[in-house]
């Protein structure tokens, strides 16, 4: 259960910084392409449309020890010696980061799509009242952007947070029984909800605990205002 509760802990930092800091940062570029803008939204989006399963097992051939193309290009650039067929496990040796880099990749779009909601609705006519006052696009994004987009932001993390506490299928899939100390909350309990159906229900019961009290935290330090109470 300890292992479980550190490797959350670790998917709600890598969720947060990971899933919603990179689409913030996508939202901010795409929100700035005047053509073509279309095709990111659809390319950034997609991987949320796709089975979480599918997804998983995809990913368990990209990371596969022997002929899985992460190692098959590392050798290709000579990170890895070819001639003596050195190889990374990287499920073994790399579990949670092998299992971070599909849930983080999976949900970015999720998130990406919020943001990109929240910047369509602030008004140009502050861009262009800014511009003229001399700011720069960084300050722009700093004054104007980011403190218009508070109430989004918070959405997702608070989004972010509550599902990292109970993604599932995805490191199911990946690592099964909890290979390689890969337990979170939610495989962990569900692989004793059929020999200790108690035990289980307890860690349900912490779930949900831990999850409303991050979700208080994450509010407080937000402070959700109005659009324009800056």
């Amino acid at each position: 259960m300890l292992i479980a509760l550190k490797n959350t802990g670790i998917m709600i930092v890598a969720t947060i910084l990971g899933e919603v800091g990179i689409a913030l940062i996508l939202s901010l570029l795409v929100s700035n392409i005047r053509k073509g803008s279309g095709f990111f939204r659809v390319v950034y989006f997609f991987p949320i449309v796709v089975s979480a399963t599918a997804l998983g097992l995809l990913f368990n051939l990209i990371f596969l020890y022997d002929k899985g193309m992460i190692n098959q290009v590392l050798q290709f650039v000579g990170y890895l010696d070819a001639s003596t067929n050195e190889l990374i496990d990287w499920k073994a040796d790399h579990a949670i980061f092998t299992m971070l880099v599909p849930v983080i990749w999976q949900y970015v779009g999720f998130y990406f799509i919020i943001l990109l909601t929240g910047l369509s609705g602030i008004p140009e006519e502050l861009y262009e009242a800014a511009s003229i006052d001399g700011a720069t696009k960084f300050q722009r994004a700093r004054y104007i952007t980011l403190p218009l987009l508070r109430n989004s932001i918070c959405t997702c993390v608070v989004l972010a947070v509550t599902g990292a506490l109970k993604v599932f299928d995805l490191p199911w899939t990946m690592f099964p029984n909890g290979m390689s100390d890969t337990w979170l909350t939610g495989t962990y309990m569900y692989d004793n909800v059929f020999s200790d159906v108690d035990f289980a229900a307890a860690i349900g019961v912490i779930i949900v605990i831990i999850g409303v009290v991050l979700s208080v935290v994450v509010n407080k330090i937000f402070k959700t205002k109005s659009d324009y109470e800056v």
